[in-house]
């Protein structure tokens, strides 16, 4: 399945429904629905319609067709119905001119010294004629609706190819990362264990009693042993691990996977918090600020994921 950003747009526009014997002059008057669909991130799915009243009949169908494709995201609808007839220039039609040329002989007859009409006054009546003030009548929405919802899942899709490829690259930082740790804790171990050692052995040079020197050397590889579990993070890098490979699996299952990658997400910052928290060298400090750069990230890409 596609992994969807909440983040897309997408319009369209459509002409009147002609009825019977109106199909050119419903063309020739401009009249257009147009739609478009607005959509950002948000926790749940919250729609709103911006509709005028004569669309209005149609916002349950709306509101049903949204709710069934989409699951998360904040959500605009917008539509409006511009007539546009100034712009109509249809050709009259032949019953039109007989109507006109009838009506011209009629006013003349009463009055003869009238104008008569030019071409600019028959192309103006033509308009008026064929073109009444469309309503939502006129027009399919839910059709409209449809084709535009369409591209908007695909804008969504196609923006949720790039995030999961932004994702993919940040994972492969913090798997690298999470390597560069990995040594360096034995390494942190063994040199505190040998300062341990020396120290205790200094300190002890001028005794005589060897059961004190024994002791004493007892006593310094248990502090080295302590040591080592405070700084030891391996637990960390196996959970850290862990999270990832959940991320990899989500990211190429697909689907509703937004909720579930901000909790990994959550997951992983308090690994890096307790990874810096035990770091016993600026070495290992370093890559413990790296992953939070990393994770900060990711966190907003996650928050764009439905």
């Amino acid at each position: 399945m596609a992994v969807y950003s909440m983040t897309g747009y997408a319009s369209g526009q459509s002409a009147p429904a002609a009825g019977p014997g109106e199909g050119d002059a419903r063309e020739a008057s401009g009249a257009r629905l147009g739609l478009e669909i607005r959509a950002v991130n948000s926790r749940f799915l919250d729609l709103t319609f911006k509709l005028p009243e004569e669309l209005r009949q149609h916002e349950p169908a709306l509101r049903e067709l949204l709710t069934r494709h989409l699951k998360r995201g904040k959500v605009e609808l917008r539509a409006a119905i511009d007539n546009g007839s100034a712009s109509g220039m249809g050709e009259p039609s032949p019953r039109l001119l007989q109507r006109l040329n009838a009506a011209q002989d009629a006013i003349k007859a009463w009055l003869p010294q009238a104008a008569e009409l030019s071409v600019a006054d028959v192309l103006r009546l033509a308009a008026q004629e064929g073109s009444r003030p469309a309503s939502a009548a006129d027009f399919d929405a839910p059709a409209l609706a449809i084709r535009v919802l369409e591209s908007l899942l695909d804008a969504r899709a196609r923006e949720g190819e790039r995030l999961v490829l932004t994702l993919q690259e940040r994972l492969q930082g913090l798997r690298a990362l999470a390597q560069q740790a990995a040594p360096i804790i034995p390494r942190l171990v063994e040199q505190q264990r040998t300062r341990f050692l020396e120290r205790w052995n200094e300190a002890m040079g001028l005794v005589a009693n060897q059961a004190s020197a024994d002791t004493a050397q007892d006593r310094a590889l248990a502090e080295a042993t302590a040591f080592a579990i405070r700084i030891d993070v391996a637990e960390e890098l196996t959970r850290l691990s862990a999270h990832l490979d959940e991320i990899e699996r989500l990211l190429a299952q697909g689907g509703e996977i937004g909720k579930r990658l901000d909790f990994l997400i959550q997951e992983l910052h308090r690994e890096a918090n307790t990874l810096g928290s035990k770091s016993a060298a600026l070495e290992l400090t370093r890559i413990g600020v790296d992953m939070k750069v990393l994770i900060e990230q990711m966190r907003e890409q996650v928050q764009n994921i439905e």
